[in-house]
């Protein structure tokens, strides 16, 4: 893998724009030596900008898009209208070579659906899978899928976990990641048909699969990789950062309530600090779309610059980890070492069976 890595950004996405990407783009080129960023939009406003910045790096360079997808737009709609937007031009130029990754806080359907038909899906993977890593006791955990498909088979569940796997032994240098499912309960009764017909393929699975967890096991010690269906992982993501902000706020309304909290709040000011950069949500924003043949990272729509720069540094690692290489050579490895028919993959799973048809 070459030491400069280059990332294409959608600089027109999000709720803010320019106005986060352009200053993002600066701070990460000023942080990480060996990157160059492609801004992707239109050509005069990034001009513009970059110029309100004074900026002149080398590094950073302007590609022309005509057209900007919006945050509510259906994801069809922008598939097929708009083939000169930001992030089509921007996932385009990952597909040409010119980038190594691309990183878009545009709209997450609209990313995932042109991301998959430009990028197509790693051979084995039927679906992608939104992925992102959540704060735990011992860092964080990678959690997947938080959205990108409602309706999981058991086969597709299989499927996030040999990516997450591969992820967290790629990223975290673990080497046999421990992954979980996420499930109502740890007994093997309990559960719908889907997450149990799950459970027995990935004790069958080659992985170091350590059985059912709940939700309060991804904030644990227990698990590296959590395993669910985008409906269920999107609850959980949400439910989580609520629970942030509500104890923030409570915390913040107690240390000001009077003034001997005030007094308290000095105090405790150091330990305070420093639990608030521990679970920042700007640190862990980025998410990847695991299972194309590139890489695509998901910043939150409102990501300020600091987020949009984490966003850009996940890309920047998984570049150099070469995730989608580490998929690729597991999945054909988990092939070689299973030879019966009724293994994940060798099933004709539904996706595959409408794609033979077609």
């Amino acid at each position: 893998m070459s030491s400069h890595y280059r990332i294409s950004l959608d600089a027109m996405g999000g709720d803010h724009g320019l106005s986060v990407t352009v200053p993002a783009a600066l701070s990460a080129v000023e942080q990480y030596p060996d990157i160059s960023l492609i801004l992707v939009g239109d050509q005069d406003q990034l001009n513009q900008a970059l110029q309100s910045h004074s900026a002149n790096s080398p590094r950073i360079s302007v590609h022309h898009a005509s057209q900007r997808v919006d945050m509510d737009e259906p994801p069809a709609l922008a598939l097929r209208g708009k083939k000169d937007s930001s992030m089509r031009v921007a996932i385009n130029l990952v597909k040409e070579g010119t980038a190594d990754a691309v990183v878009s806080a545009g709209n997450t359907g609209a990313l995932m659906a042109t991301a998959r038909f430009v990028l197509r899906t790693l051979p084995g993977i039927d679906r992608p899978a939104i992925c992102s890593p959540i704060p735990s006791h011992n860092g964080h955990s990678h959690v997947l899928d938080l959205g990108a498909n409602i309706d999981s088979t058991a086969e597709h569940l299989y499927q996030f976990a040999v990516m997450g796997s591969e992820l967290a032994r790629a990223i975290d240098k673990v080497e046999e990641p421990a992954v979980g499912l996420l499930n109502i309960g740890q007994e093997d009764i309990k559960g719908n048909e889907q997450v149990k017909a799950a459970n027995r393929l990935l004790k069958e699975g080659h992985l170091n699969y350590i059985g059912y967890v709940e939700g309060d096991d991804i904030f644990g010690d227990r698990v590296d990789v959590v395993v669910c269906d985008g409906f269920v992982g999107n609850v959980a993501l949400k439910t989580t950062e609520g629970l942030a902000k509500m104890l923030a706020t409570k915390l913040k309304q107690q240390f000001t309530s009077t003034w001997s909290a005030k007094l308290m709040a000095l105090v405790a000011m150091p330990v305070l600090k420093s639990i608030q950069k521990q679970f920042d949500p700007r640190r862990y924003n980025g998410a990847s779309l695991l299972g194309l043949q590139g890489i695509v990272i998901k910043s939150h729509g409102g990501a300020d610059s600091l987020s949009f720069s984490n966003a850009i540094s996940i890309a920047r690692k998984e570049i150099i980890a070469e995730v989608p290489q580490k998929i690729r050579h597991r999945l054909q490895a988990l092939v070689d070492e299973v030879s019966n028919d009724e293994t994940l993959l060798d099933v004709d799973s539904p996706d595959r069976q409408k794609a033979k048809a077609q």
